[in-house]
């Protein structure tokens, strides 16, 4: 129980820590070469980026953390040091600036990865976790629920267009109250997948509310009756009964649909690595890709590899 606690309150304090520096344009280009140098202890292994994949690393280094304890106890060949697996959530690009600059041992996308960040990733590495999806979620007390439980296509982008202003215009029976647009930050992973698979060329209307991270998305649509957000398929599973997903062109996003593509708001969960990972960051992948590892995707919400 003290080590889980201990690998918590390690993974706390990276979070908290990077998400003030993430605020500070000025911090984040900082160019002091001690913030340019990657991690270089064996013992120390860091992972930077999505925070929807953030918690299912977190679960798995915890109860990594709390079954060994040092290296020695994975291997004996390892050295006798403690187990130090850090967790940052600050966005799927930030996983991948984080590689690229070098300050990281892992970055967490979950996208697929841009041509332009493999070619400045030197010897680029992609380890998939898992894979989630986007799903259209509203408020259980929302009209629309007993009217309607699946959206076009056509319909969601006029609706995150703003096109759409009121619940009415998108159905002559529902009460004229303002439609609340929520997304992620619209820089963010998450939000490309969207902005690809649903809106083109259209932009998210500039009234949407930009919700930090995609638990942040989730408990907006919870506190709001006319919201209505795309929340990741795993965090939607973990709240279930507290919002209600629609269809999109008819189709459920559930397992099946995902795994066979007929739902087309998908995206992989991935780790980025740069070279070939050391003896004891290949022992922890291979928990994460391994059944232990993939057992907490699939408790966490989420589609496994496995």
């Amino acid at each position: 129980m003290k080590k889980r606690l201990l690998a918590l309150c390690m993974t706390l304090m990276m979070v908290a820590g990077l998400a003030i520096g993430c605020s500070s344009p000025d911090k984040s280009t900082d160019s002091k070469e001690e913030n340019k140098k990657a991690p270089v202890s064996s013992s120390q292994i860091y992972f930077n980026g999505s925070s929807t994949l953030a918690p299912v690393i977190t679960t798995i280094a915890t109860n990594f953390n709390e079954e060994h304890g040092t290296w020695d106890k994975v291997d004996s060949k390892f050295p006798e040091e403690a187990i130090s697996i850090y967790v940052a959530a600050g966005g799927s690009g930030q996983g991948t600036k984080a590689i690229i600059d070098g300050t990281t041992t892992f970055g967490m996308v979950a996208r697929e990865v841009k041509d332009e960040e493999k070619k400045a990733i030197k010897d680029e590495k992609e380890y998939q976790v898992g894979i989630d999806a986007l799903t259209l979620a509203v408020n259980p007390e929302n009209p629309v629920t007993g009217v309607l439980d699946n959206l076009t296509k056509d319909q969601i982008v006029k609706i995150f267009s703003g096109e759409f202003k009121t619940w009415k215009d998108l159905d002559a029976s529902l009460p004229a109250e303002k439609i609340v647009v929520i997304t992620r930050d619209i820089s963010g992973g998450a939000h490309e997948v969207f902005q690809k698979n649903i809106m083109g060329d259209t932009d998210v209307t500039s009234e949407a509310i930009q919700a930090p991270t995609m638990g942040g998305l989730v408990e907006k649509i919870i506190d709001n009756k006319y919201a209505i957000g795309y929340a990741s398929y795993g965090v939607a599973n973990q709240n279930g009964g507290k919002i209600k997903v629609l269809k999109v062109d008819g189709v459920e996003a559930n397992e099946a649909n995902i795994l066979d593509g007929s739902y087309i708001i998908q995206r992989p969960l991935l780790l980025v690595g740069s070279g070939k990972a050391t003896d004891e960051q290949q022992a922890f992948l291979d928990v994460v890709l391994g059944e232990e590892g993939q057992a907490v995707v699939k408790e966490m919400g989420f589609i496994p590899m496995k």
